[in-house]
C-alpha cells in the first residue's frame, strides 16, 4: 500500500552520515522531489568519515569494516565502489599476559597461562552446573549477570568484565542483555575443555570473518553515496532549534527552513532535550536518561614495513588506555604514503563520567600503551612520523537497562509529530548500529514513508540458537564465516 509522504511535502534531513544518506538516496530513487540535508560538520559520513593527514596517512573514526547483512546494501556498495575495495580475511586477537590469544577469547583459553586456563574452565563448569539447576542467563537481569551466568567467574574476571568496561565505559550491571545478538560468542564447558585437551583452535565464529574495505578509507564510500543522492548538502549548518508548531528548523548560520517531515540522525537525547521546543517534561526527562560513551581515536603512522598481518586486536588489561587497536594499513594498500615502507595503527579509547580520559595526554598515553602491549618494538618510537587524534563526543550508544523503556516512550511521541529519529544515535540501538544497519535504517524509513512498507532493522527479531546465543534474523553476507585467523602470524 502507498505511504504517507506526498510529492508536495518537504523532507528535511538532519545529518549527512550513513542513515541520512541512505534515506536521501532511497527517497530520490523512489522519485521524491523535495529533500534537503543539513550537516553540522564540514564533512559528510558522520562517524564513518575518513581523513587524510599532512603526512599522507588515511584515518577512520574507529575501526570500521564492511560486512553487510543486506542485499540492497551490497548492491549499492558494489555500484558505487566499482571494484575499488579490498576483501580481507579477519585476523583478530586478544593481548593479555604478554601473549596473543586468538579471537574469540572464550573459545581459546588454552593460550593462557596454566593457572588462568584452569580458572576459566572451572568457572565454565560451575556456570553450566548452575544453568542445569535453573540459574542461567535467562534469569539474568543485566549484562553483568549474563556474563557471570554464561562464562563463570574465571572468564568474567580475567576478560569479560575488564574488557567490557574498557569498551563501554560503564559497569556491565548498567547495561541490558538484549543488545548482545551476534556480538558476544558463548561457549559451553565441554567445548572449552575439548579445545584445551586436544589443543584445538576455535576461531571461526562471527559475522565478519571476511570484510570489504574501500581503498581510500571507509569515508570513500559515503562520499560517493553523498554524490549519488543528487541532493544539496549544506555543511557547517547545525540545527539549533525546532519549532514544532511552525514546522520550522533554525540553524547555526542564522537561516530557517520549513519542513513537513523531519528525519534526524543527531543524538536522540540532544534532539529532545536541547533542540525541539514544547517537549513535555516526562519526554524530556526520559530522553535525558539515555547513556552514551565518547571515543578518543589516536592514529600512529610509522616509517617501517608492517611487521604483522593482523587486522584488529583487543586489550582488556590496564597497561594501556585503549580497548582496541587496528592495523589500518593492512586493510588497504592506499592507507599510508607508501605501503612498502610505512604502516599505521589506530587506537580506540572510550570515555564517560565513570571512566574519564585526559584528552591532553591521550596521544602520548596511547603510544606508551602500544609499547607496553608489545605493538611498538624497543626503539620504534623514533620511527613515528605522524600522529592523528579525533574525539567523538558520541561514540557508543549504551544499551542501558532502562533504554528500551525510554525508546518506547520517546520514539512514538516524535513520530506522532512527523519526526523520525534513526541511526546509531537517533535510534540508540547499538545492536543495529553498524554502518550497513544505519544505511538500511534510512532506506527502510524511506520505503515506509513512500511505499508503506514496515521497517525491519529497528525492530529486528532475535532468536536463541543452540549455543545459547541470540542470533538476528536478517539477510546474511555470502562471505560470512569463511575466513580464519592465520595462527602463523603470532
Amino acid at each position: 500500500m502507498p505511504g504517507t509522504l506526498r510529492p508536495d511535502q518537504s523532507v528535511l534531513i538532519l545529518g549527512a552520515g550513513p542513515t541520512s544518506l541512505g534515506a536521501a538516496y532511497r527517497l530520490r530513487e523512489l522519485g521524491h522531489p523535495r529533500i534537503s540535508i543539513a550537516e553540522r560538520n564540514a564533512h559528510v559520513g558522520g562517524l564513518a568519515a575518513s581523513f587524510v593527514d599532512d603526512a599522507g596517512f588515511t584515518w577512520d573514526i574507529g575501526g570500521h569494516v564492511l560486512f553487510s547483512h543486506y542485499e540492497y546494501y551490497d548492491r549499492l556498495f558494489d555500484t558505487l565502489m566499482q571494484g575499488e575495495y579490498t576483501l580481507n580475511s579477519r585476523e583478530s586477537w586478544v593481548r593479555m599476559f604478554d601473549r596473543w590469544v586468538p579471537y574469540p577469547f572464550q573459545n581459546n583459553v588454552r593460550y593462557l597461562p596454566a593457572q588462568q586456563t584452569y580458572e576459566c574452565i572451572s568457572g565454565l563448569i560451575a556456570a553450566q552446573a548452575r544453568r542445569a539447576a535453573g540459574e542461567g542467563p535467562a534469569q539474568a537481569k543485566n549484562f553483568g549477570e549474563f556474563i557471570d551466568a554464561v562464562f563463570g567467574p574465571g572468564i568474567a574476571r580475567i576478560f569479560m568484565r575488564p574488557y567490557n568496561f574498557k569498551v563501554w565505559a560503564y559497569p556491565p550491571e548498567r547495561m541490558n542483555k538484549t543488545w548482545i545478538g551476534e556480538r558476544v560468542a558463548v561457549i559451553d564447558a565441554e567445548r572449552a575443555l575439548r579445545n584445551v585437551i586436544l589443543q584445538a583452535d576455535d576461531f571461526g565464529w562471527g559475522p565478519n570473518n571476511q570484510f570489504k574495505y574501500p581503498n581510500r578509507g571507509t569515508g570513500q564510500f559515503y562520499q560517493r553515496l553523498a554524490q549519488a543522492c543528487r541532493t544539496p548538502i549544506a555543511l557547517n549548518r547545525g540545527v539549533t532549534r525546532i519549532e514544532l508548531a511552525r514546522r520550522a528548523a533554525h540553524f547555526s548560520d542564522g537561516s530557517m527552513e520549513r519542513f513537513d517531515v523531519l528525519v534526524s540522525a543527531m543524538p536522540l537525547d540532544r534532539l529532545v532535550c536541547d533542540v525541539i521546543d514544547e517537549v513535555p517534561k516526562r519526554i524530556r526527562e526520559a530522553a535525558g536518561r539515555l547513556l552514551h560513551s565518547g571515543g578518543h581515536m589516536v592514529g600512529v603512522g610509522i616509517r617501517r614495513p608492517c611487521p604483522s598481518t593482523k587486522s584488529w586486536m583487543y586489550f582488556p588489561e590496564d597497561n594501556c588506555p585503549f580497548y582496541r587497536v587496528t592495523y589500518l594499513s593492512n586493510y588497504s594498500p592506499y592507507m599510508t604514503p607508501d605501503r612498502h615502507t610505512h604502516y599505521s595503527l589506530l587506537c580506540e579509547t572510550s570515555s564517560s563520567p565513570e571512566k574519564p580520559v585526559n584528552r591532553q595526554t591521550i596521544v602520548e598515553d596511547s603510544i606508551s600503551g602500544l609499547e607496553a602491549a608489545g605493538l611498538l618494538e624497543p626503539g620504534e618510537r623514533r620511527d613515528i612520523v605522524s600522529t592523528w587524534a579525533y574525539h567523538a563526543g558520541y561514540s557508543y550508544p549504551t544499551p542501558s537497562v532502562e533504554r528500551d523503556d525510554i525508546l518506547a516512550e520517546v520514539i512514538p511521541w516524535l513520530e506522532e509529530r512527523g519526526i523520525y529519529s534513526r541511526g546509531r544515535f537517533g535510534m540508540w540501538k547499538y545492536e543495529v548500529a553498524n554502518t550497513d544497519h544505519c544505511v538500511m535504517q534510512g532506506v527502510e524509513l524511506a520505503n515506509r514513508l513512500m511505499l508503506g512498507e514496515a521497517e525491519k532493522t529497528i525492530g529486528i527479531v532475535y532468536t536463541v540458537t543452540e549455543d545459547g546465543r541470540n542470533a538476528a534474523e536478517h539477510e546474511r553476507p555470502g562471505v560470512a564465516g569463511s575466513g580464519e585467523n592465520r595462527l602463523g602470524a603470532r
